[in-house]
């Protein structure tokens, strides 16, 4: 049996004609699960008995649990549990243009980077698609509200788990069931080169982030242990080749370490790598964590950096801060129920 869930419409699709039946049979079922959000098979009116016996067979209804929540201004984390017992950390933000979700694509992340609490435990399996939708159709039942935007920038490396999150945005994007806009959907990945090539193939509009974070291949890879396998000639490549594909502006995010990658050499190095790319820079300040060495960068370094860039004709914003008070910022998010103490 497989997670209802985690059906792209287009394989639901190819299940009822394999059945003998029609497309708008797959039309109707998107519509319970998703528009009317009916939790059991017996809910649905409109399916003719012997097609929900086989959906039954065939299918399950997964849950998700929100088992703590934390709250500051303008934003709520929620610590989930999944089915098997596995947790992972969601983070909802409130902006003027609507609630942004914060989802995680795995439990645990392999990617070690020194700077991030999530990186502190090792991967212990992917989030699934179904999970990931349950996410957001959990925490909008707990809001009672509709999610506008999702970001996959929660725990774990979302191109470590491609066809997941890439079955996720098809599912969620459907017009006819939740229908979130593409390009109110934001990937971020820390440079998995192979995946960034295809997912320039990927036939939905979404957003694509890169956490950058350093200026140069010695810091990046003191930083980010995925630098020594694709190393920032290669990285750039592969997003220059994305853009061309996709004619989309890229996201690079650079997160403020106090003395590590906050000085002017460093911005000015940072210009000369994104140079003529179609591009904006996100500097973030560094959100403290109970068990990681790093400082925040102070203002003042901050703004000149920023400065620097702008005088380079690099597109850069400062990024708003949310929830670094109940550790739900970036960087923060953990995996472990520790959270609960």
């Amino acid at each position: 049996m497989e997670n209802i869930y985690s059906i792209t419409f287009s394989r639901l699709v190819d299940y009822f004609l394999k059945m003998g039946e029609k497309k708008y049979r797959a039309i109707q079922l998107f519509d319970w699960l998703y528009v009317k959000r009916v939790t059991s098979f017996d809910s649905i009116t409109n399916i003719k008995k012997e097609i929900i016996s086989q959906l039954k067979k065939d299918f399950y209804f997964d849950k998700i649990e929100i088992i703590n929540q934390e709250e500051d201004i303008d934003v709520k984390k929620y610590l989930l549990k999944l089915s098997d017992g596995e947790t992972i950390e969601a983070v909802l933000m409130n902006h003027d243009y609507g609630n942004s979700l914060c989802i995680s694509s795995e439990v645990g992340c392999n990617m070690a980077c020194s700077f991030c609490e999530s990186g502190r435990i090792k991967k212990i399996r992917n989030v699934t698609s179904g999970e990931m939708v349950l996410e957001l159709m959990t925490i909008e039942k707990a809001i009672n509200e509709r999610i506008s935007h999702v970001v996959i920038m929660g725990i774990g490396e979302p191109f470590d788990n491609y066809n997941n999150f890439c079955d996720f945005i098809s599912i969620v994007n459907y017009q006819k069931g939740i229908n979130l806009g593409s390009r109110h959907i934001t990937v971020s990945t820390c440079g998995i080169v192979p995946k960034i090539y295809e997912f320039s193939e990927f036939p939905y509009q979404v957003n694509l982030a890169i956490s950058l974070h350093a200026s140069n291949n010695e810091l990046r890879s003191k930083l980010m242990p995925i630098n020594k396998v694709y190393p920032l000639e290669e990285l750039i490549k592969a997003i220059k080749n994305y853009i061309s594909k996709t004619n989309r502006r890229v996201t690079f995010e650079y997160i403020m370490l106090k003395g590590v990658n906050d000085k002017i050499e460093n911005a000015i190095e940072l210009s000369n790598l994104l140079k003529e790319i179609n591009c904006y820079v996100n500097l973030i300040p560094y959100n403290e964590t109970n068990h990681l060495q790093y400082k925040r960068s102070s203002k003042e370094d901050i703004l000149k950096f920023y400065d620097i860039l702008k005088k380079n004709n690099i597109n850069v914003t400062i990024r708003r801060e949310f929830g670094s008070k109940i550790n739900a910022a970036c960087g923060q998010l953990k995996t472990v129920k520790e959270n609960l103490a």
